[in-house]
């Protein structure tokens, strides 16, 4: 009994529970926002506020369970989650399930719809680190690794068309290669590479017509004010709208007139600045500060290269989820279609989110657990 009390005192002591609250409360936040964004909403989104808290608990058990799993383990199963990855992507373009003009769902019939896009970045983070971890990376040619690595997923997932994740993928792989790669100048290569790529994309047909004009409007809003800006322009007005303490719950007129499209989803934190202003907003960039500050702190003390890295890619998946769809709604970036972390509705998004705080938690749990060198 007395080792079995030590055990537990030293998981308690070693477990990050800021990391794992935050988390917890930035979900609750988000059931909130989602039950009132869909109060007028329509028989279509009846449920999703109580879809969204089962699929908390599964994420919320998920997160305490890969925070008891070695995240070594990930290494010796990389190889079998990328193969899952690219599959499951393959046959999303086989046989997938149409909606809103593109094809990213699995259907799992009575259990809802399955995104395959969303694991693939946490499993696409694992892959780049465990290769990273393979050579010494000393030769600029031995970047073909993980370029082909994450290429693959990213071509995939760029035909169904899903702009947004495509970047998602990029910004982990460009994170994983700044700390993992041993000269700068190699990383100062693949940069301008990705820059040179993205030019020839915007100049070419492999973007969606429709995402060119997102970056058009971006450029300038008043192009297409009641086409590809109207989300844009509604979604600035409903965050205006909120002021200091915001309209109140189930009180926003953009939110319950339903003038902001994908309000649960994609443009929740309209919802939220609306509703409850900015003290809401606020608030919810505490708890992500809390949970980036978190995810940092487990890459600083991980045990090993492997450890480091993967913490550093599922910190850059976190940030740039952030950044991009709360830059979106106020329009210092462009509309590319991601979910918030934690608030947006979604089951595959969520149980992804908890998955990577819960291999967040386990590497920072075994920061008192010794030293093994850098294998």
């Amino acid at each position: 009994m007395a080792s079995i009390s030590l055990a537990t005192r030293l998981w308690i002591r070693s477990f990050n529970w800021p990391l794992a609250i935050a988390s917890v409360l930035v979900t609750f936040l988000g059931l909130v926002t989602i039950q009132s964004a869909n109060l007028h909403a329509g028989a279509a989104a009846a449920g999703e506020d109580r879809k969204q808290a089962f699929s908390m608990v599964l994420g919320v058990a998920l997160m305490l369970f890969l925070a008891n799993v070695d995240y070594r383990n990930w290494r010796r199963w990389a190889p079998i989650a990328y193969g899952i990855t690219v599959l499951a992507l393959l046959f999303i373009l086989v046989a997938g399930h149409h909606a809103q003009g593109a094809v990213r769902w699995i259907s799992l019939g009575p259990f809802g719809q399955f995104q395959p896009s969303e694991p693939a970045k946490l499993f696409l983070a694992i892959t780049i680190a465990a290769a990273l971890c393979r050579g010494s990376y000393k030769h600029l040619r031995d970047l073909w690794l993980p370029l082909v690595l994450a290429f693959v997923p990213a071509l995939l997932i760029l035909r169904q068309p899903d702009l947004g994740t495509t970047l998602v993928i990029l910004a982990i792989l460009t994170t994983q290669l700044y700390f993992g790669l041993p000269k700068l100048a190699h990383f100062g290569a693949y940069f301008g590479a990705l820059v040179l790529g993205a030019v020839v994309l915007l100049k070419t047909n492999l973007i969606k017509p429709f995402q060119k004009a997102r970056l058009l409007v971006f450029l300038n809003p008043k192009l297409d004010p009641q086409g590809a800006g109207y989300n844009l322009n509604q979604s600035k007005i409903a965050v205006g709208n909120g002021g200091w303490f915001g309209q109140g719950l189930h009180h926003g007129t953009q939110t319950q007139l339903n003038f902001v499209p994908e309000h649960s989803r994609d443009f929740v934190f309209t919802v939220l600045g609306e509703e409850l202003g900015f003290a809401g907003a606020l608030l919810l960039l505490v708890l992500y500060s809390v949970i980036i500050v978190g995810g940092i702190r487990a890459m600083l003390v991980a045990r090993d290269r492997f450890g480091y890295l993967l913490a550093a890619g599922l910190v850059a998946m976190l940030v740039f989820h952030i950044m991009v769809n709360i830059g979106m709604t106020i329009g210092i970036m462009p509309i590319t279609g991601i979910p918030l972390p934690f608030m947006s509705y979604g089951g595959s998004a969520i149980l992804t989110d908890y998955a990577a705080i819960g291999i967040l938690l386990n590497i920072y749990s075994q920061k008192d657990r010794g030293v093994l060198g850098n294998a």
